[in-house]
């Protein structure tokens, strides 16, 4: 850590302190995780899941960059020297008064569903998708803290208790740990409402609380999903009846689009629950993705305007693809 000066704490947790610090070479400001857990050796350090799921998620445009991991052998101490970031999701959106206008919404909503989406295809999931998770540097949003996150690939039972209760699946309530990377898609569903209305979705007081707030909203369902989970040990799952009050009435501003994508992100089966490929692929943003679409023809026309070799090698691929269209209609005339 002697290449780094110690600015201040920005947050503490169970595991974990995080400080800015100035790195005094470049002057350049970094967020670093000190890890309160004592290393034995670099092996010790190499196989925390944390790391591994940084190493192989890095890089990606929202998922937190780890620029370098340290390790005192000597006092057994490990820090993470990650991007500095302006703000959790939390904090943007706590005493807020306003609402955040639907098009900032939109575009949270598209890269946390992209750094899932990146993450998924990586065989991890989260576990643990909270706005405190969620960090954001003016319009760029990156998804952190991967402490808690597992292989996809992994056997099951998982831990019971792990994701933050409010932003628990039900199957994650419901089961002895027998749930998937379906999860993180419940928990982006909540923090999809927190972010429109600056409340959290289904703030339990305990696990039976928890259950009951869920279905106060999306209503209990049949027995044939119940029968889907493996019976909780701790759980009765004879639940009372109820239909349940949905999210419109209590966001009545919310345009059809962003509803049904938030219905399809909390569906209380597992199965049913739209994953974050076709969640990016959503009616919700097609604004956002013609929009990328039309940013990457512009920079591939840049791109070629600066590079005649290149623009030169596509016409002669595209005049070869036309020789052999020609060919192929030739042929098919002969038969």
């Amino acid at each position: 850590m002697n290449k780094y000066k110690t600015i201040g704490k920005i947050g503490e947790g169970t595991f974990s302190d995080v400080l800015k610090v100035q790195n005094f070479k470049d002057g350049q400001y970094y967020a670093c995780k000190q890890m309160k857990q004592h290393f034995e050796s670099i092996d010790h350090v190499n196989s925390m899941r944390e790391i591994q799921a940084l190493r192989r998620l890095n890089p990606h445009p929202n998922i937190l960059t780890l620029h370098e991991v340290i390790f005192d052998k000597k006092a057994g101490a490990v820090a993470l020297i990650c991007e500095l970031m302006d703000m959790n999701i939390y904090e943007l959106i706590k005493g807020r008064k306003k609402p955040l206008p639907e098009g900032k919404i939109m575009n949270y909503m598209y890269q946390l569903c992209k750094s899932l989406d990146h993450m998924h295809r990586n065989g991890l999931f989260h576990r643990d998708v909270k706005p405190e998770n969620i960090l954001i540097k003016q319009d760029l949003l990156k998804l952190g803290d991967f402490g808690s996150c597992r292989s996809i690939h992994s056997k099951q039972p998982y831990t019971e208790y792990i994701s933050t209760r409010w932003y628990r699946a039900p199957e994650c309530l419901l089961t002895d740990g027998y749930y998937s990377y379906k999860m993180d898609m419940w928990s982006a569903g909540c923090v999809f409402y927190e972010i429109a209305s600056f409340h959290p979705l289904f703030p339990g007081s305990n696990e039976l609380d928890q259950i009951s707030k869920i279905h106060d909203i999306v209503g209990t369902p049949p027995k044939k999903i119940l029968n889907k989970f493996k019976q909780s040990r701790v759980m009765s799952f004879d639940f009372p009846i109820r239909k349940g009050k949905g999210i419109s009435p209590f966001m009545p501003s919310l345009s059809n689009k962003s509803l049904t994508l938030m219905y399809a992100m909390i569906q209380y089966d597992p199965d049913e629950r739209i994953c974050a490929h076709e969640a990016l692929q959503h009616p919700y943003f097609r604004e956002l993705r013609l929009a990328e679409k039309q940013a990457l023809t512009i920079r591939r026309r840049m791109r070629l305007a600066e590079n005649p070799l290149e623009r030169e090698t596509l016409s002669l691929r595209r005049i070869s693809k036309e020789d052999q269209s020609l060919k192929d209609r030739r042929n098919l005339n002969r038969l």
